[in-house]
């Protein structure tokens, strides 16, 4: 009697045990913020495995090659055999040059943007005539207005803005009078930044935004007098985080917890824009896809916090911002960086609660 009580108190005792060990892991929304050397390309995964990538990094052969090939990393890396919807913010080659080529390796549900191309040039004429329509041919193409919604099971996306128009109507969470409306100050665009599709996202309390590359008119008319969006956990992309867009009027309503700026060694981290993000009320770190020569000591975050540096990194870092070159033909190039390039990813549950990985050096920070 005594070996069968025995044996009942342990197989009673392991029963707990196993149940927690098979209780599964939280779902979570993921997504890759990936190195496009300063263009753009942000992967999002849903908790069901369905995805949508926003912009396919640069034109040009090698480039787009590089690009597309480190998307398909990202991708692999999430367990990917497709990618379902592919939005091209506007027609830039840093936006959409990689899409072909990333095509011809994965295949893609649908093919999103915001319609013609209004800015003429050579390459996105080319791409738009000859090409994309034999992509979205063998699939489906979208041509987004505010306030559509894209399919992405259990999350909620939201088209905020496209092809110049922002939605009406402020999404739930928004609608507050924005005071730093009152100190806007603008700066020239060109014209198919404007045309951005933006999306707000949605997973749980989760709430995160990428605004594609709406310069700082279109803020001031996304976000004045009274903001259309609330508050967001992760603010992405920030235009590389040049200073024709990040306005005050943007960053600081929005309020975000984290924001991941997609830059390039040096495209993005102007000493305006650095000190926009670091100012803004809540704000508890900034990372980004890139070292930027332009900051200097002054405005950079720690090393932890950035995912790529450059190949024959300097001793020392300035301490005054650099200036970047004029532009043009006599401009010296970039640092280079042809190394392996890394992603941050960022691993949101439905509570609201996130992780942010630089997959560079796998430092990992709770929100």
């Amino acid at each position: 009697m005594m070996r069968a009580a025995s044996l009942v108190l342990i197989t009673t005792s392991i029963v707990p045990i196993l149940s927690g060990a098979q209780t599964p892991a939280p779902k979570t929304l993921d997504i890759y913020v990936i190195d496009v050397e300063g263009g753009n390309a942000t992967l999002f995964v849903s908790p069901t495995g369905e995805s949508m990538l926003i912009d396919t990094g640069n034109a040009g052969a090698m480039a787009a090659a590089r690009d597309a090939g480190r998307i398909l990393d990202a991708a692999k890396a999430a367990g990917l055999q497709k990618i379902d919807h592919v939005i091209t913010t506007h027609w830039h080659g840093d936006h959409f040059g990689g899409l072909a080529e990333l095509a011809s390796h994965i295949t893609i549900g649908e093919y999103i943007d915001h319609g013609p191309n209004v800015q003429p040039a050579e390459v996105a004429d080319a791409f738009l005539k000859d090409t994309y329509p034999k992509l979205y041919g063998k699939a489906k193409h979208t041509v987004v207005k505010p306030g559509d919604r894209i399919s992405l099971a259990g999350t909620e996306v939201r088209v905020v803005s496209s092809a110049g128009e922002m939605i009406k109507t402020p999404l739930p969470g928004g609608g507050k009078p924005n005071p730093v409306c009152a100190s806007f100050k603008t700066s020239e665009s060109n014209l198919e930044d404007p045309q951005s599709v933006s999306v707000y996202i949605t997973y749980g309390k989760f709430r995160t935004f990428h605004p594609g590359d709406l310069p700082k008119a279109k803020e001031f008319e996304l976000m004045c007098p009274n903001a259309k969006i609330g508050p967001v956990d992760v603010l992405l992309g920030l235009h590389h985080g040049v200073a024709s867009s990040n306005s005050p009027v943007l960053i600081h309503a929005l309020h975000p917890r984290v924001a991941i700026m997609n830059n390039g060694t040096r495209k993005g981290g102007d000493p305006d824009v650095m000190m926009a993000v670091h100012s803004s009320p809540g704000l508890e770190d900034l990372w980004q896809i890139h070292f930027s020569t332009l900051s200097g000591q002054e405005n950079t975050v720690p090393g932890m916090f950035i995912a790529n540096t450059i190949d024959d990194q300097a001793a020392s870092m300035p301490i005054g911002a650099v200036p970047a070159p004029a532009p043009g033909p006599n401009a010296p190039p970039a640092p280079a960086h042809n190394g392996k390039a890394y992603w941050i990813k960022v691993s949101a549950q439905a509570n609201g609660s996130f992780t942010v990985t630089n997959t560079r050096n796998g430092f990992t920070k709770m929100y």
